[in-house]
């Protein structure tokens, strides 16, 4: 008789329970059944396994070399199918998937959808991330390998962060809203000029870029020069907010319990959400579906705000663009 890995586990279980009857219950075995089993083991290898008595069964000196064996060889082999499976299932996935994507991150509000949809549609990708609020960070991350792909928000007059080699796709132009206290004067107005708000102060998150210029300049349009720009996190421009000290320029899906965010008429400021990476990398095949994953992140954010949704209607160039261009960087 051929020795099996089957029958190794029978003299371990023995071992184990010390008593047949516990073993053949743990092996889904009738008594009988492992009992001539045994038997077949013992003299396939030219002698008693254990001896029994009326305390159970204890190994011999051969029992204790095979049971030395044993308790090597299954868990090896145990660890060779799950290796081989997880190697079975990766030659199986489509070879532009990566099994490690590192996702750059500099606005906050989508990067909670993005990776919820790569772990549902995409659950052997392990993805980690880096945040920073500056894209020209995130761009050189990509451009040296720390970051694989990246979702990065620009003033819409400027360019993308201009870094040989890489691409990016624009999945979103979107107006710039202001985020008022509840119980502001012009909290119950469906828009409000920028002139409305000349004596406010200001808070806004630091970007890269143009923006800070684009928001003076729109300013001094509407006639006035603002007193103050508190530049902060997100977290920080909401307090501000909250507490009365300054009102915030903010993205239009954000939804804060206690504030209110308020469309700026005729949509002065405008920003882009990109996706980028570098076309020589092994994660490229890939960035098509980051884009896609990106662009329904954003639209169910703007399906779930009613204040962005409304204003949408009947404007054409903003929300998630239906067909972006790929603007390869100088």
């Amino acid at each position: 008789m051929e020795l099996e890995l089957r029958h190794l586990k029978v003299v371990c279980a023995l071992a184990d329970e010390g008593s047949v009857t516990k073993a053949a219950a743990s092996l889904g075995l009738a008594q009988p059944a492992l009992s001539a089993q045994l038997g077949r083991i013992e003299k396939s290898l030219g002698g008693p396994l254990f001896e029994r008595d009326h305390r159970g069964v204890r190994s011999t000196a051969l029992g204790d070399l095979v049971l030395a064996r044993a308790r090597v060889m299954l868990p090896a082999m145990s660890g060779l199918k799950e290796e081989a499976a997880r190697l079975a299932s990766h030659e199986g996935r489509d070879p532009g998937t990566p099994t490690h994507l590192t996702l750059g991150a500099s606005t906050s509000v989508v990067l909670g959808r993005l990776i919820r949809s790569l772990a549902l549609e995409h659950p052997d990708v392990h993805v980690s991330t880096r945040a920073s609020w500056s894209s020209d960070e995130l761009a050189e991350g990509v451009v040296d390998g720390r970051v694989d792909v990246a979702v990065v928000g620009v003033c819409a007059d400027a360019p993308p962060p201009t870094r040989h080699g890489l691409t990016w796709r624009t999945v979103t132009t979107d107006p710039v809203f202001v985020l008022l206290p509840e119980h502001h004067r012009l909290a119950g107005r469906d828009e409000v000029a920028l002139a409305d708000l000349a004596d406010e102060d200001w808070a806004a998150i630091p970007v890269d870029g143009c923006f800070t210029g684009c928001f003076a300049a729109a300013c001094a349009r509407a006639g006035f020069t603002p007193r103050t720009l508190y530049e902060a996190d997100a977290a920080s421009c909401i307090d501000l907010v909250a507490s009365g000290l300054a009102v915030a320029l903010c993205q239009p899906t954000r939804e804060v319990p206690g504030l209110v965010t308020v469309p700026v008429a005729d949509a002065p400021l405008r920003w882009n959400h990109l996706v980028g990476w570098h076309a020589d990398a092994a994660v490229a095949p890939f960035a098509d579906e980051i884009v896609r994953l990106t662009s329904d992140a954003f639209a169910e954010m703007i399906a779930e705000s009613p204040v962005y949704s409304s204003w949408l209607r009947g404007r054409s160039g903003f929300g998630v663009l239906p067909a972006a261009a790929i603007t390869p960087t100088v």
